[in-house]
């Protein structure tokens, strides 16, 4: 069977480890939509170890407070879904009150035009590598 997520990178590679990789994700809604996307083909948090766990989570907190540094959302949602694609990822979505969205999931109903948002990508990779030493 194949995985897109094994099989490309899965977005503007940003940094990466032996664990995971941290992608952009090319969405002009949501500029500093960051995905950590785990290097193996595993389902379920559960299925790592807790080392794995507790690194994977760190590098999510790192990319999380990087994408509030740089893009300065007025809120972050965090989501591990995996239904479409059944390989462990995080998102890292920036969210804005007048998002198209917002306050709904950006996978809902559109509720509005919203705007364009872009972030200096160079900016956002520098903030992860900081955070993540």
């Amino acid at each position: 069977m194949s995985c897109e997520l094994c099989d490309s990178v899965g977005g503007e590679l940003l940094w990466q480890s032996d664990l995971c990789r941290v992608v952009l994700v090319e969405d002009p809604h949501y500029g500093g939509f960051c995905r950590v996307i785990l290097n193996a083909h595993v389902r379920e948090m559960t299925d790592l170890d807790t080392y794995q766990r507790a690194k994977l989570m760190v590098t999510v907190f790192a990319v999380e407070a990087a994408v509030r540094a740089i893009a300065q959302p007025d809120k972050v949602n965090l989501a591990s879904l995996g239904n479409v694609v059944p390989h462990l990822h995080w998102h890292v979505i920036p969210r804005f009150e007048d998002d198209r969205h917002f306050p709904n999931p950006i996978w809902g109903e559109v509720k509005r035009e919203g705007e364009k948002r872009q972030i200096n990508v160079e900016a956002l990779r520098q903030a992860i590598k900081t955070g993540l030493g």
